[in-house]
């Protein structure tokens, strides 16, 4: 019973507080997108799945799968910044990759980001069919203080 009342009592008072993040830097998805980048919900910053696009012709498990975790880790590094964050406020991140056969090629491009700086928690889990027929998706959750 107090779980449901705290479930309740959540789910009344988040709407209140949610508010749409400020858009990010253009990229190269469609222009208008059926969500937000990222949406605060008091000292939380929850950011949507930015996908890796592998550039043409490069193949999508050498080294377009490496660039193409660069373009989802750079597009969360501008999300960021455009809240006044960068990747130590990271706390959560969800890996989504189409051959789990790359996480280790995964592992070693996401790292740098976070050079110096804790690493957060992270569930990584292989998804057949991506947007836009990604490689990859990353979706993370960052903090204020």
């Amino acid at each position: 019973m107090k779980r449901l009342l705290a479930a309740a009592l959540l789910l009344g008072a988040t709407p209140g507080l949610a508010q749409p993040a400020p858009e990010p830097q253009p990229q190269s998805m469609p222009a208008k997108l059926p969500f937000s980048p990222s949406v605060r919900v008091g000292d939380i910053l929850f950011l949507s799945g930015q996908i890796g696009q592998v550039p043409a012709g490069m193949d999508k498990h050498l080294e377009g799968f490496d660039a193409a975790v660069k373009g989802a880790m750079d597009s969360i590094g501008r999300i960021l910044k455009d809240n006044g964050l960068d990747f130590g406020h990271v706390v959560k991140c969800t890996v989504m990759l189409d051959d789990m056969a790359d996480w280790p090629r995964f592992n070693a491009a996401y790292l740098p980001y976070f050079e110096g700086k804790r690493l957060p928690a992270r569930s990584a889990f292989g998804a057949d069919g991506l947007a836009l027929g990604a490689p990859l998706e990353v979706e993370c959750i960052a903090a204020f203080k």
